[in-house]
């Protein structure tokens, strides 16, 4: 935290002395909470206002969102907020985050997302609510490359989060905490003093568990933070559970009764399909106007696609991390309208669709994986409870023939086991068996704790491995990279600006945030190394804005094609 104010002071003085050389106006000014917390729960009601309790669902989410603020007055600290999918956990956990800051004088909201997919999703939402006082910042496009040198510090403006909103991801958040670089860094000293909302708690990443529940308590005992852990599968974060490691949550429960909301708000129901080839799928799709798969990978949601494309089935739809986020939001637009019009819709998803994004399909099958996943899954299925729930199913099947990530297999097992003793899937005591079972499997060695046990005072003081610990925390595995998908005015418009000096790369990375395929790192290098993609301005902007050249390779029914680019000519497409 002091490292923080020290960097983020020199980056500030830096960009002053170029703005005062070069003529420039700072607009670095944020208003803060405490000034803008009358108006923004004014909005806030207003917006939950037009909810008018018409169905049963709208009765229990108003019921859920009024329990959940009137605990605000609870002292600062660590909370849980277990409510199934669709009870309203976002917007309760906010009306929390805007009762509790002003109650307590928290100077900012940081709501923290798993995935990028659905942060623009929300931070839009938020937007529409309150402003422009909400920052949108995650990892899609690093603003900051090291050991540049001052001018270009200055240039670039790295984000500070003096925004009294901020949305991000765990990625972004949790890695910032654990860096060991100063544009990293920057931010930290604004992260004390927050309500800090995690919301979908239970992804953050098991191999690094320990650590990152020692960060997440350090934050409300020594920085004045109050952190919701917000799920509708709440993980066995509990010291009771985890024993060594776990947070002190009991009793800082603030959903009303979640073995009750649970019950009523029950849906779906989960069903055990076996092995079911592609080809026993597209059946089950042809008999179902309206049904969505989810399965594992890319590149098996693509072959799935291109064989229903071949049955020549209406309505096909595809939805993967290929498309670049803003084309994701218009193809979902587009399933909403057909399933709101009952029109056939046949969507191939991989797992984005499972968290925050609201779908709501009659029928749904789903690739072995995790319990909590396809918890998430079923909340896509009758979301609304408009169907019967006998008729609501989500189908649990194994993919013959399609590799099962190292990562996904102890998950799958712990999923089985908890299926043979529990015949409800969705229950509070099945979900919280298989956490049990899936952190008693991977124990706390498994789970980071020498990064914990590396930082320990000695007779001779300290040696705090900083650097070592910013290198092995890390929450994404596979490196992925940004490939900027220009086909779109707004964002031609915004690489127009990659070549001239006077704009800073923080805001037109920011712009070019939606128009932005993540892929691996060695696909990238190949379609860069056969012409179809480019650095833009690298000798202003170095290799920051990677531009897909070629592009015909983007499909939109399927997004990105970057598989075997080296064989890609013309006439091959």
């Amino acid at each position: 935290m002091v490292f923080s104010c020290l960097v983020d002071a020199d980056f500030r003085d830096t960009e002053a002395f170029y703005d005062q050389l070069d003529g420039r106006q700072n607009e670095r000014y944020w208003p803060k909470l405490a000034e803008l917390l009358p108006d923004l729960r004014v909005r806030f009601d207003a917006h939950m206002a037009r909810f008018t309790a018409h169905t049963d669902l709208n009765v229990l989410r108003t019921e859920v969102l009024t329990r959940i603020r009137a605990k605000a007055i609870l002292r600062p600290g660590l909370f849980t907020l277990t409510v199934p999918t669709g009870g309203g956990k976002t917007l309760a956990s906010l009306g929390f985050a805007l009762d509790h800051a002003a109650r307590y004088g928290h100077r900012r909201i940081i709501y923290a997302i798993p995935y990028t997919s659905i942060i623009d999703q929300t931070a839009a939402t938020f937007r529409d609510l309150f402003g422009d006082i909400v920052l949108e910042h995650h990892s899609a496009i690093d603003t900051e490359k090291p050991g540049q040198q001052a001018r270009d510090k200055a240039r670039l403006a790295m984000e500070d989060w003096a925004a009294p909103m901020v949305v991000t991801t765990n990625v972004q958040l949790f890695e910032s905490l654990f860096a060991a670089r100063p544009s990293r860094c920057r931010k930290l000293h604004n992260i004390a003093g927050s309500v800090i909302v995690l919301d979908e708690a239970q992804s953050l990443p098991r191999s690094l568990l320990m650590p990152t529940l020692r960060m997440i308590d350090t934050l409300a005992a020594k920085y004045d933070c109050s952190i919701v852990l917000c799920t509708a599968t709440q993980p066995a974060f509990d010291s009771r559970q985890l024993k060594k490691g776990g947070l002190p949550l009991e009793g800082r429960e603030l959903a009303p009764d979640p073995v009750m909301l649970a019950s009523r708000l029950r849906r779906a129901r989960i069903v055990q399909g076996g092995a079911m080839e592609d080809a026993a799928l597209i059946d089950a799709l042809r008999d179902t106007p309206q049904g969505m798969v989810i399965v594992n990978s890319r590149k098996h949601a693509l072959e799935l696609f291109q064989a229903l494309q071949a049955e020549g089935l209406d309505g096909a739809v595809h939805l993967t991390t290929r498309q670049y986020p803003a084309h994701r939001r218009r193809i979902l637009s587009a399933v909403r309208q057909r399933l709101k019009d009952g029109t056939t819709c046949r969507l191939i998803a991989t797992s984005l669709i499972e968290a925050g994004v609201d779908v709501d399909f009659p029928k749904g099958w789903r690739a072995e994986t995790g319990l909590d996943s396809i918890v998430q899954s079923a909340g896509r299925v009758n979301r609304e409870g408009n169907r019967p729930l006998q008729d609501s199913t989500l189908t649990v099947f194994g993919a013959p023939g399609q590799p099962v990530p190292s990562s996904l297999k102890p998950l799958i097992l712990a999923m089985r086991s908890t299926a043979q003793r529990f015949e409800d899937l969705l229950s509070p005591e099945a979900i919280r068996d298989w956490f049990e079972q899936v952190y008693w499997t991977h124990g706390p060695k498994r789970m980071g704790q020498s990064m914990v046990d590396a930082f320990v005072f000695g007779r001779t003081g300290t040696n705090f491995p900083y650097r070592s610990t910013a290198e092995e925390y890390c929450m994404i595995d596979s490196i992925m990279v940004p490939v900027i998908i220009a086909i779109e005015p707004d964002a031609v418009a915004e690489i127009a600006h990659l070549g001239f000096e006077q704009r800073h790369s923080g805001p037109i990375a920011r712009a070019l945030q939606p128009y932005t395929v993540q892929v691996p790192q060695k696909a990238r290098a190949l379609l860069i190394e056969n012409g179809h993609a480019s650095f833009h301005a690298p000798h202003l902007r170095g290799d920051q804005f990677c531009v897909l050249e070629t592009k015909r390779l983007y499909h939109q029914d399927s997004g990105l094609r970057w598989e075997d680019a080296e064989y890609l000519g013309d006439g091959i497409l």
